[in-house]
């Protein structure tokens, strides 16, 4: 993504400086263009820059195709779903709530944030071709065991791809993943379908 593309959308955020340990996406998105060099301990050792910056390179990838089928296609572009998307990545480098994992011992308290969780759910859209997640929300009280939550998932799809069977997949993966890796009651995954978008084509479609 280009500066221009990119520019407003990051300074528009509302990130606090903590979230991202005083770094920003934007500040983020040129390490990438860097190439992460020169390394900088302060990105690579917060947990924070560290999910950010994994959504920021898959939004590289099939989203860098889309903004540039946009901006072939319309004299101006639409970034409304490019917000969107970022707006998760910044909620993601948020460490929200705390999650506790079920523990046997008394004495013993083990926890995952919920944004690591947010950042999770992200993930799983590299299993799903075609797909972008954008926000991500998980409606319950995580903070106690056993407590059910549901978990809502923005998305942005590619058009041609079949959206009902991109969707399932989807459900599946964030399902298997927060079944392997939290303790969470998850009783519901529902996946709303915010744009589609053409590749090579000169038209565009939004739901």
């Amino acid at each position: 993504m280009t500066d221009d593309q990119q520019t407003p959308d990051v300074r528009e955020l509302g990130l606090e400086p903590g979230d991202l340990d005083g770094h920003t996406l934007e500040e983020l998105s040129d390490y990438l263009d860097a190439g992460r060099r020169p390394l900088d301990p302060s990105i690579e050792g917060s947990p924070g820059c560290q999910l950010a910056l994994d959504a920021l390179d898959r939004l590289r990838g099939l989203g860098g195709q889309l903004i540039e089928a946009d901006a072939a296609a319309m004299p101006e572009v639409d970034d409304s779903w490019v917000d969107r998307i970022l707006t998760g990545i910044a909620l993601d480098a948020r460490a929200g709530r705390r999650i506790p994992f079920v523990e046997e011992e008394p004495a013993v308290d083990f926890g995952i944030t919920e944004g690591a969780v947010r950042g999770l759910i992200r993930s799983a859209e590299n299993a799903v071709p075609g797909i972008l997640v954008g926000r991500s929300t998980l409606d319950g009280d995580v903070t106690v065991v056993g407590s059910p939550v549901r978990i809502a998932i923005e998305v942005n799809a590619v058009y041609g791809e079949s959206i009902p069977k991109a969707v399932e997949m989807l459900r599946s993966e964030v399902a298997r993943r927060l079944q392997q890796h939290t303790d969470l009651t998850v009783t519901g995954i529902d996946v709303t379908v915010r744009d589609v978008q053409r590749i090579g084509d000169t038209r565009g479609e939004r739901s």
